[in-house]
């Protein structure tokens, strides 16, 4: 593999170099139901995990996950909720308090120029459980008539933009755990082209039912306690539930209707392993966060805080040690690292735009969120992972770590500014 400083002078050719900038936050998970709630959580180590209450998983083993208890109340007609997965609702929700939280209007503006790409790393978990419990277990004839748009993986994007107003470019990605990466980079796209002045962009997964538990425990990568990052006793990673949408405009626009500028998404980095469907490789991770820090225009010590994908499975956190020392070098050793996975779970597709969530406040605030649940170090993971507790630090720029099934890495950057 070249070495970082020789790729960086290959960048690919330009559209648009505008800087883009986030202008609000928006989320649900186990931590909590708004985003100030789930950075609170993850700034004092506070873990969602833990015994599910969930009717269709009464057949399953796993009885651990990262569940949301109680969604708040929204004023939204209740007749709509008929055609809304949970997955979709879990997004709708999120970009409602992204817009809010960066004090956007889209009735009041030209809504042609905002738009919304939600990333989803499965599809609406809930419509496909209950219509195969009905048919094959209860005997029901048919189908429920809303099972095609409550299950379709591009149903969060398009209830985002229905129930919202969003007339411009609209549409859903899925990339397994890396959705909520690519759904930045196209959003970043859409803005850098010239498409929108606003888009909202981030990750939606409710895969907390029969048909998805039951897969994962025959690939027998689930926790049998919690989810242990990098911690030498960890045994496998936590399925969780969750969204978390961001508003991402261009500096430009945002300054103009004077927003509350929360950090820069400085660049985004894609590779895939074309390798095997389910093991990583260390090439195509490093591959990717090399060009993250191209497209970012960033050194390599430029980057202060990485939040890794860290799902807590043996293999996984180990390569991405190798792959972050292949890049960074000496300089390893002074970044922090963290994987917020260890509070809020895997929760697939949304993972990313929840992890986007720790590196924007982790840059605002000073403050690295830590890797709960840990142990017990692991030679063969030899970074500075923060221990169970978050640690002060002055944080320039971040970058968040995703790598999915299927090979396809994805990695973001944000910068103070």
């Amino acid at each position: 593999m070249k070495p970082y400083a020789a790729s960086l002078k290959k960048r690919p050719p330009e559209v648009s170099r505008q800087q883009i900038v986030v202008t609000g936050l928006g989320g649900l998970c186990a931590l909590g139901t708004n985003a100030a709630d789930i950075w609170d959580a993850m700034r004092n180590g506070r873990c969602g995990i833990g015994e599910l209450d969930v009717p269709l998983l009464r057949d399953a083993k796993t009885r651990t996950g990262a569940q949301i208890r109680h969604l708040p109340e929204w004023d939204i007609d209740k007749r709509k909720l008929v055609a809304i997965d949970r997955f979709a609702l879990l997004a709708a929700m999120a970009a409602d308090e992204a817009l809010r939280n960066a004090g956007l209007k889209p009735a009041e503006m030209d809504s042609r120029r905002i738009g919304a790409v939600v990333g989803t790393g499965i599809f609406g978990t809930e419509a496909a459980d209950e219509n195969y419990f009905a048919l094959l277990r209860e005997g029901k004839s048919r189908a429920n008539v809303f099972t095609v748009p409550r299950i379709m993986p591009s149903a969060p994007a398009g209830q985002v933009s229905m129930i919202h107003g969003l007339r411009g470019p609209v549409f859903g990605v899925t990339s397994a755990c890396a959705s909520s990466n690519h759904a930045f980079s196209a959003a970043a796209d859409q803005l850098r082209l010239g498409r929108a002045d606003v888009m909202l962009a981030g990750g939606t997964d409710a895969p907390l039912v029969f048909g998805v538990v039951k897969a994962w425990e025959a690939l027998r990568a689930l926790a049998r306690e919690t989810c242990r990052p990098f911690s030498n006793d960890r045994d496998g990673l936590v399925l969780g539930e969750g969204s978390a949408i961001l508003v991402l405009e261009t500096y430009e626009h945002a300054k103009a209707r004077g927003a509350n500028i929360l950090a820069e998404f400085a660049g985004v980095g894609l590779s895939a392993d074309a390798s095997d469907i389910v093991s990583p490789t260390v090439e195509g991770p490093a591959a990717a966060i090399e060009a993250c820090l191209a497209d970012a225009g960033m050194r390599i010590e430029d980057v202060d805080y990485i939040n890794a994908h860290g799902t807590g499975t043996k293999a996984n956190d180990q390569i991405e040690t190798t792959a972050i020392r292949t890049v960074f070098g000496a300089h390893a050793d002074t970044l922090s690292v963290s994987s917020t996975k260890s509070m809020h779970a895997h929760c697939m597709g949304a993972s990313g735009a929840l992890e986007a969530i720790a590196c924007i406040m982790a840059i605002r605030e000073g403050l690295v969120p830590p890797t709960a649940n840990f142990r017990e170090r692991d030679p063969d993971c030899d970074l500075d992972i923060t221990p169970n507790v978050a640690r002060p630090r002055k944080v320039r720029a971040a970058i968040s770590n995703a790598f999915a099934f299927g090979g396809t890495n994805a990695v973001a950057a944000f910068r103070s500014v």
